[in-house]
């Protein structure tokens, strides 16, 4: 039994489906059951382990609202550092593997060739600086952890950018997009496959590991392709203008990395995984999984 925290999120939701549709049993928990309440998480896993053993447990919990954790950098760092490290506690206590979901923004963002997993990590601001945290956390509580960090995920069961983008441009004649963050998009349909690749692999391979999917981009280059998938599927009713913008020209309270793109060579050669450049995962989710 493989046991998914935070499952009504969206890389939880497209986990579950794929696991399912893999005949791999799994149950998910999610608000319910507190990550915070190292109680509740042991009294959940004791219902569950009546019936069968708790062979994994994945955490893709977490507090996602970058901005937004700049005013709540308690809750941000309650859900981000202390959650983690109770499950992964938990999960050594009832000898599950544990496989925890982190992010580039762990790093500055300050490079200019694809992070390595162990390159010096600098996270610039609340949600980087939680979530770094929580990879300690999970790696003291649970040294056999596998952890793996993502970037600019998006997928069909919950809100991100080609959703957001294919919207604006139903409601929108011209839009303004950054063009000086570089980083890559990642479906959340490829990333779920590429867990169960970990969890399923002839022998369980703890260590921090990097998963995008393959190439490089800019969100106003990602925005542009986004629009052309849509008008090549008749989503899109009309003709957009995209503007490339600066960072400087679209302020957050949050700093984004300028450059976040991860290096998947480690995962790829540890789980022998092929996986799909950025343009053919975005046409295949777009073509898939339209957005009303």
């Amino acid at each position: 039994m493989i046991w998914i925290i935070g499952n009504r999120g969206m890389l939880g939701q497209e986990l579950a489906e794929q696991l399912a549709a893999r005949g791999i049993a799994n149950v998910g928990s999610d608000r319910e059951v507190s990550i915070l309440d190292p109680e509740a998480l042991r009294h959940f896993a004791q219902g569950v382990q009546k019936d069968t053993p708790i062979k994994a447990i994945v955490n893709c919990a977490a507090y996602t609202a970058v901005d937004r954790a700049e005013d709540e950098a308690e809750l941000a760092h309650a859900l981000n550092a202390e959650g983690p490290g109770n499950i992964a506690e938990l999960a050594r206590s009832v000898g599950a593997r544990f496989l925890h979901i982190s992010t580039d923004y762990v790093f500055s963002g300050a490079a200019s060739q694809p992070y390595r997993e162990d390159d010096p990590i600098g996270p610039t601001g609340v949600y980087g600086r939680t979530k770094a945290e929580g990879e300690t956390r999970v790696r003291e509580a649970c040294p056999d952890a596998v952890i793996i960090r993502t970037a600019w995920l998006y997928g069909k069961y919950g809100p991100n950018f080609v959703a957001t983008m294919l919207r604006l441009m139903r409601e929108r004649t011209e839009l303004g997009v950054v063009a000086d963050q570089r980083g890559t998009p990642t479906w959340a349909r490829d990333l779920a496959l590429a867990i169960i690749a970990a969890l399923t692999a002839p022998e369980w391979k703890p260590g921090i590991y990097h998963y995008t999917n393959e190439g490089e981009t800019t969100w106003y280059e990602f925005a542009c392709e986004i629009y052309a998938q849509g008008r090549a599927r008749s989503l899109l009713p009309h003709e957009v203008t995209i503007r490339a913008l600066t960072t400087d020209q679209y302020p957050t309270k949050a700093k984004r990395p300028a450059y976040s793109v991860l290096s998947k060579e480690k995962i790829k050669r540890t789980f022998g995984l092929e996986i799909p450049y950025w343009k053919a995962s975005l046409k295949q989710y777009v073509g898939s999984d339209p957005i009303s």
